[in-house]
C-alpha cells in the first residue's frame, strides 16, 4: 500500500463505533474508517454486508467527509468482499492496484485535479560482483531463461523484492545462485569463479553497454584502486520504525573528514 494509505487516527473516536464495520456520527451511519497522513481516509472493509447496504453507508460517508475537507478516500477490499468493488465504482471509485489477497479501490471527493499518486510502475534488478583475492569473479550460467545454452557466463542478477533492501537483495541473489554463504545451491544455475580478464573477454560482455561499464570499473577497483563505489549506510529515520539505508561513497567520505 502507498503512504497515502497509512492509518494514523481512528475516524470513529469522533462517533459511536459498531463491530459491524460502520459508525454513527449524528444520526448518519458512515463507514468505519481511519485518516491518512495527507487529508484523506482509509476504509478497511473486514465483515460482509450486501451491497445495497454498502452503498448506502458509502454515499453517507462521502458526504461526512466533504464536509471535513477530505481528499482522497480509499476502500481496502478482501478478494471474500469483491462483490462490493462495483458498487464502489459506480459512485467513482476507480482501482488503484491489486495484491493476491485484496483490490484497493480510490476516490477523490474535491473538485481539484486528483493527488493521488499512481501505483508502483517497475520493478528494480540487481546485480552483484564477487571478487576474490585472486581477482576472479564469481559468475554463473543460467540453465534456464534468456542466456540459456548460450554460453555466456554473467554475474549473479535477480528481481528486488517487495520491502527489500538493494544490498540485501544482492546478498540473496548470490546465496540464491551460487550458494555462496550457504549450504544448498539451486539447480537452476552452474557458477565458477572466472579470472577477471577472462569473463571482460566475452563477446557478450563486450556487446552489452551495461556489462562494459561494468568491466570499467571492476578495473578500476583491481588495478588501481580508485573507485570505491556506493556502500549501504544504515540510517534511522523520522518516517519509518526500522533503519533505511543511504547509499554513498562512504570510503572518501570518511577519508575527507579523517
Amino acid at each position: 500500500m502507498s503512504d497515502s494509505a497509512s492509518a494514523s487516527e481512528t475516524i470513529g473516536d469522533r462517533g459511536e463505533l459498531h463491530e459491524n464495520g460502520f459508525e454513527c456520527v449524528g444520526n448518519d451511519e458512515i463507514l468505519e474508517a481511519t485518516n491518512d497522513a495527507h487529508g484523506g481516509v482509509i476504509v478497511e472493509m473486514k465483515k460482509p454486508m450486501e451491497p445495497q447496504v454498502f452503498l448506502t453507508l458509502l454515499r453517507a460517508s462521502l458526504l461526512q467527509w466533504k464536509k471535513q475537507r477530505k481528499e482522497g478516500v480509499w476502500i481496502k477490499l478482501p478478494i471474500e468482499l469483491v462483490n462490493l468493488a462495483e458498487t464502489a465504482v459506480k459512485e467513482g471509485f476507480w482501482f488503484h492496484h491489486a495484491e493476491p489477497s485484496y483490490v484497493m479501490l480510490v476516490y477523490w471527493i474535491p473538485q481539484t485535479g486528483s493527488t493521488i499518486p499512481p501505483n508502483a510502475s517497475h520493478r528494480v534488478s540487481v546485480g552483484a560482483i564477487v571478487l576474490n583475492d585472486k581477482k576472479e569473479v564469481l559468475v554463473v550460467q543460467e540453465k534456464r531463461g534468456i542466456f540459456h545454452g548460450l554460453g555466456v557466463w554473467k554475474i549473479p542478477t535477480g528481481v528486488v523484492d517487495a520491502g527489500e533492501d538493494l544490498f540485501a537483495a544482492a546478498i540473496r541473489e548470490v546465496k540464491e545462485e551460487t550458494g555462496v554463504g550457504v549450504l544448498p545451491m539451486l539447480l537452476y544455475f552452474s557458477n565458477a569463479w572466472m579470472a577477471f580478464e577472462e569473463y571482460a573477454a566475452q563477446p557478450f560482455t563486450q556487446k552489452h553497454e551495461p556489462f562494459k561499464y561494468i568491466n570499467e570499473f571492476c578495473l578500476a577497483k583491481l588495478q588501481k584502486n580508485y573507485y570505491a563505489g556506493f556502500s549501504a549506510r544504515p540510517l534511522s529515520s523520522f518516517f519509518k520504525d526500522h533503519l533505511g539505508f543511504l547509499y554513498l561513497n562512504s570510503h572518501d567520505l570518511d577519508n575527507h573528514f579523517l
